[in-house]
């Protein structure tokens, strides 16, 4: 015969000790101890007084909560009223060429890449998220269109927040190299490819007059002058001139023809930012 028990019969032995409660204790027991929570709970809320906060039971769901509605939700695309439209223009419009894109930089003229670039700088254009363009030609343009046949060019690009705002703060930084630049190269005239060279002057010209951040750049540049005559090949042309204007988390880019003045360009990028409030985070 075995001397150690097994579990099982440890079990049962110990079983046979315990004194099991009646059912009419079980029941005094347990008004006993509801009436110990009612004191406390009553304990509770006299501590509380006029703040009206009770500490109550735990429950098995927590409470419903109301979700707190979103001041402004967020927008993505950019929607078609948020660019210029043909009555805010100051004569009317024939032909509007647009299209959009993704991931597009925000590219704010092509000399001034070309300037950065030929002297072994970065291009220094900030990606965009989402990109709509546009280019309005006047009524009854020709056939066979040029850059100058445009009366307005729009690009307007939604970026991350802060990567819009760093483009405004680093305009200064990106025009820079560009401030004396004497561009070299082939000039196609009437007689044939010649080959000259056109002083650049590249310039923030003014600040802070539409939206949340706005700037004017200008490219003054001399006539371009033939380099085996010393000659000018042509009078000197017109500033080149664009507006950028920030609204929230959109920027537009602006051009107008060659013909187009610092004053209708500002007063243009003044409507394109009320414009630009049907596309920008926050709301405005």
């Amino acid at each position: 015969m075995r001397d150690d028990p097994t579990f099982v019969e440890q079990v049962q032995r110990d079983l046979q000790d315990v004194r099991w409660l009646g059912p009419e204790e079980i029941r005094s027991r347990g008004r006993r101890r509801s009436r110990r929570r009612i004191v406390v709970a009553a304990v509770v809320l006299a501590v509380a007084g006029g703040s009206a906060v009770a500490v109550a039971a735990p429950r098995t769901s927590p409470p419903d909560v109301q979700p707190v509605a979103s001041a402004s939700p967020t927008r993505h695309e950019i929607p078609l009223d948020a660019l210029l439209q043909p009555a805010d223009l100051p004569q009317q419009v024939d032909v509007q060429l647009s299209e959009s894109g993704l991931g597009e930089p925000v590219l704010l003229d092509r000399m001034l890449s070309y300037c950065r670039t030929s002297q072994g700088q970065p291009e220094g254009w900030q990606m965009s998220i989402l990109s709509r363009s546009q280019t309005f030609v006047p009524k009854r343009a020709a056939p066979i269109l040029t850059q100058s046949d445009g009366l307005v060019t729009q690009d307007l690009f939604r970026l991350a927040p802060e990567t819009a705002r760093h483009l405004f703060a680093s305009l200064d930084d990106l025009v820079a190299p560009c401030a004396q630049w004497l561009s070299v190269g082939p000039i196609l005239t009437a007689g044939g490819t010649r080959r000259g060279e056109a002083l650049h002057r590249w310039s923030v010209v003014r600040r802070a007059f539409a939206g949340d951040d706005a700037a004017i750049l200008r490219d003054s540049l001399t006539a371009t002058r033939d380099l085996e005559t010393g000659q000018p090949l042509a009078d000197a042309p017109s500033p080149i001139l664009l507006a950028v204007v920030r609204v929230g988390d959109t920027v537009s880019v602006l051009r107008l023809g060659y013909d187009g003045t610092e004053a209708e360009l500002v007063q243009l990028a003044v409507v394109a930012a009320a414009r630009m409030c049907a596309a920008a985070n926050p709301q405005c």
